[in-house]
């Protein structure tokens, strides 16, 4: 009920609005109206491909529900957030299992500790309250990781086919959590080795079904490849072998600041913004990894064992392998890791239990301890309405463009050029208006984006609106804060009036 108050308030005008907003939108417009089912999810941000179609799938009905409203998209995306807390608080609890000195259950309160920390998250609100392909991880990689979990205690091999369906999800909602492959699959080795010969059998059938799922999850992106001579995957194959990004750390730096990254974002977020909070908070989680490593019993030790070998793996992984995260920018790269938050919420919920089992000054300090993460996400929660005025200042920006435009078809620009102007292309085409190449349209909107381009205003737009043929400015507006919005039209010739002037 806490983490549905706080992803579900103010949900219209909370989550932010910009291109790639807009064109998840469009993608999703185009399905539910027409019937167009995309091969191919939303472009991604580290190489010249893309994410898995089945994002805008599985938003689909929602999109259906309201007829392509993004405050019905939104909704599915929070209620997968909600029930990503409520998976993480599940998985906690189920591990945290055994009795504490007195022969008191622990469960509850590792679920409590680690429910409370994924629901209050300033950084898990944020990931629920808008549309994004990230956004869906949270729940998809808490769901493989329960389900892996619950094979391993129940022995029954069925569990492996919802695990394997919520990495599906991982992997398609953003390319690197193809990274936790790994670890999910070591533990299904280590199931299988401990199994019966009789036992095996079954699993290894579950197990071939579950490749099954992820393959089938990547049948749209097949069908794309045939049709257009392997396009993705030769230009997969051209970030895998390029330079990559210069980056001025070097690999020791690289793994410290990655690691912290990984681990304070869900508690703390973003390090560069909150670094003592987040080396804090960063370095106590580890050391309560350290801990349970030692000092918990089966069946506590064997997840905690897994968990480090999993936070291990991925580390190294993309703290060699992804410059992005070891480079300050304004760019959000967070997301690279999301699948990895609902594990650091299950420590935070282990190490409180076995404190919790302690003697009355290690219960003050989980008190403590839990007052000051609440204090400090309750500080850094999202604002009611998002700084650039969300969906509804976009909508209001649409009705904007359409009335200074005029009837008949609408062409867009965006500078900088390899930013998409569909945050504004989307509420015009969701209107029925139709939108056309310069040389075709009556009016082109300049979407000009501040955090680039430094003369916007005048200076960046009239060149590109006279080049086009469309000089003639009927409307400038500010959209939200440094997006700056210009409307130009077709000049009319000049009326002739009596003799010898106009």
């Amino acid at each position: 009920m806490l983490a549905a108050a706080l992803r579900f308030a103010d949900l219209s005008t909370r989550g932010t609005w910009d291109a790639d907003q807009g064109h998840d939108m469009l993608v999703l417009l185009e399905l539910v109206r027409h019937g167009a089912w995309p091969l191919l999810g939303p472009p991604t941000s580290i190489g010249n491909f893309h994410h898995g179609a089945l994002y805008y799938y599985l938003l689909a009905p929602a999109a259906w529900l309201g007829n392509a409203d993004p405050r019905f998209v939104s909704g599915a995306i929070a209620l997968s957030g909600v029930a990503a807390v409520g998976l993480v608080w599940w998985l906690a609890r189920a591990v945290g299992g055994g009795t504490d000195p007195a022969g008191r259950a622990r469960g509850p309160i590792a679920g409590l500790g680690a429910g409370l920390a994924a629901a209050v998250s300033a950084s898990a609100i944020g990931e629920s309250t808008f549309i994004w392909n990230p956004n869906l991880i949270a729940f998809s990689s808490a769901l493989a990781v329960a389900a892996g979990w619950r094979a391993w205690t129940t022995r029954h091999a069925r569990w492996w086919l919802l695990a394997a369906a919520g990495q599906a999800v991982t992997m398609q909602a953003h390319v690197l959590g193809t990274v936790f492959v790994v670890p999910l699959a070591a533990l299904f080795a280590a199931d299988l080795r401990r199994r019966t010969p009789g036992q095996r059998r079954q699993l290894a059938v579950a197990g071939l079904g579950g490749v099954a799922i992820l393959l089938a999850s990547y049948v749209p992106l097949a069908i794309h490849e045939l049709g257009h001579d392997f396009g993705e995957t030769r230009a997969v194959i051209a970030w895998l072998t390029g330079p990559g990004t210069p980056v001025a750390l070097g690999p020791l730096a690289r793994l410290v600041f990655v690691g912290l990254r990984i681990v304070a974002w869900p508690l703390t977020g973003l390090l560069t913004d909150a670094l003592a909070a987040g080396v804090v908070a960063a370095t106590v989680t580890l050391a309560v990894l350290g801990w349970r490593l030692r000092a918990a019993r089966p069946p506590e030790r064997t997840f905690a064992r897994w968990l480090a070998f999993g936070l291990a793996w991925s580390w190294l992984v993309l703290g060699l392998g992804v410059s992005g995260l070891a480079t300050v920018t304004p760019l959000p790269v967070d997301h690279y890791h999301a699948f990895l938050d609902p594990l650091v919420f299950v420590i935070v919920g282990l190490g409180a239990a076995a404190a919790w089992a302690g003697r009355t000054p290690a219960r003050l300090l989980v008190i403590v301890a839990l007052g000051g993460y609440l204090a400090w996400n309750v500080g850094h929660w999202p604002p009611a309405v998002a700084p650039d005025g969300g969906w509804p200042a976009a909508a209001r920006a649409g009705t904007r463009i359409e009335a200074a435009a005029g009837p008949g078809p609408i062409a867009f620009a965006s500078l900088p050029t390899f930013k998409t102007a569909e945050a504004y292309v989307f509420p015009v085409v969701r209107d029925g208006r139709v939108i056309a190449e310069p040389a075709a349209a009556g009016a082109l909107v300049i979407v000009c984006d501040a955090l680039v381009v430094t003369d916007c205003g005048g200076p960046a737009e009239d060149p590109v609106a006279a080049a086009a043929g469309l000089g003639q400015l009927v409307d400038r507006f500010v959209a939200a804060p440094g997006r700056t919005i210009s409307i130009y039209r077709r000049p009319q010739p000049s009326a002739r009036s009596g003799r010898g002037g106009t």
